[in-house]
């Protein structure tokens, strides 16, 4: 039988906390084949591995307000983590996928790993684009931003993974730190994610969709009407974890967002 009450290493604590990143909140669960599959790895139950990824939940704001069983557990060890990755998500997130790498887990839920290629045509095609670690690193955040958002866009609801992108709020090259916190990300359609990414689309303080006066020349198609002139005034669907930086949507409708 798997130990239950041996102690966790910062190694699993790290893995652990990857997973959380990528999981849904609803599927933060014992059934989970990705907790499972865990668990074997680490010689622990599935449900002692589900209920460390629910211990890091009670630490993220949008379940502060929740008065949920169970998300009241957390070690001080689980509260270093959090705190570790809060304060260096790219350092952390490179440390946690590389102890991946070393315990050979295989995510089986839809991290949606970006390929190079698709990396590539976001930051440019550089060395550090083509780098193993930044890839990792980028993974990540992609995951966590989806998962928060239960992998369908915050404004439209589409739910095809194919079409979904992680939405950095202020650009990868604009604040290396920023880079891969989930804070700093949305999950939007390829279409909104292009418009957002090009200031065609901002949200307001009351995260409300606002659209540029750029979108609003010529005579527009039906899908234009309706996939971009129509959303305006349309509020941003929130996350389960990991809710927009008001600091992040600053800095986007002050410097990206072309009136």
């Amino acid at each position: 039988m798997p130990a239950t009450r041996k102690r966790w290493t910062n190694d699993e604590l790290l893995i652990a906390f990857n997973l959380y990143c990528r999981t849904p909140f609803g599927r933060l669960h014992r059934g989970n084949p990705d907790i499972i599959a865990l668990a074997q790895k680490l010689d622990r139950t599935p449900s002692s591995v589900a209920m460390k990824l629910c211990n890091f939940a009670s630490h993220d704001p949008v379940h502060h307000a929740r008065n949920i069983a169970g998300l009241r557990n957390a070690s001080a060890a689980d509260s270093h983590v959090f705190e570790q990755f809060e304060a260096d998500w790219e350092s952390l997130a490179a440390k946690s996928e590389a102890a991946i790498q070393r315990i050979g887990l295989r995510v089986k839920s839809p991290a949606l790993e970006e390929t190079a290629a698709e990396l590539a045509a976001r930051v440019g095609d550089t060395e550090v684009v083509r780098n193993v670690r930044t890839r990792r690193v980028q993974s990540l955040f992609r995951a966590a931003v989806l998962a928060g958002y239960d992998f369908s866009c915050a404004i439209s609801g589409i739910n095809i993974p194919s079409l979904l992108q992680a939405s950095h709020i202020i650009p990868w090259a604009h604040e290396e730190g920023r880079r891969v916190d989930p804070r700093n990300g949305i999950a939007l359609s390829t279409l909104h994610d292009r418009a957002f990414d090009r200031g065609l689309i901002t949200f307001d303080e009351e995260l409300r969709v606002v659209v540029s006066g750029r979108l609003r020349v010529g005579n527009p198609t039906e899908i234009h009407r309706v996939a971009l002139l129509a959303i305006e005034g349309k509020q941003l669907r929130l996350p389960t974890r990991y809710a927009p930086d008001p600091a992040a949507l600053a800095y986007h409708r002050e410097h990206i967002f072309a009136a």
